[in-house]
């Protein structure tokens, strides 16, 4: 997903287009209902900075950000809303 969004904003950038992305980390949907399941939060709590489970509307809301004209100068990030689990 890193290379194909820096190549396609690389691509697209000269007529104005930005490509960005969000790779986002556990999610309380139904694909993640291992969240709620014995040692399930455990498991969150040493795989991520923040506690607590993700919701839908934290991505909604980087979305809406990179989809905003607040984020017009910006291409080619792949934005990680996951909580921290890379710290």
């Amino acid at each position: 997903m890193n290379t194909l969004t820096v190549q396609l904003a690389a691509a697209l950038g000269p007529r104005g287009i930005t490509v960005n992305a969000v790779a986002p980390g556990a999610i309380d949907t139904r694909m993640s209902d291992w969240i709620h399941q014995p040692g399930g939060q455990e498991a969150l709590r040493q795989m991520q900075a923040l506690a607590g489970v993700g919701q839908p509307e934290h991505i909604a809301g980087v979305v809406a950000f990179l989809a905003g004209r607040d984020a017009a100068w910006t291409t080619g990030e792949v934005v990680e809303a996951s909580g921290g689990t890379k710290l």
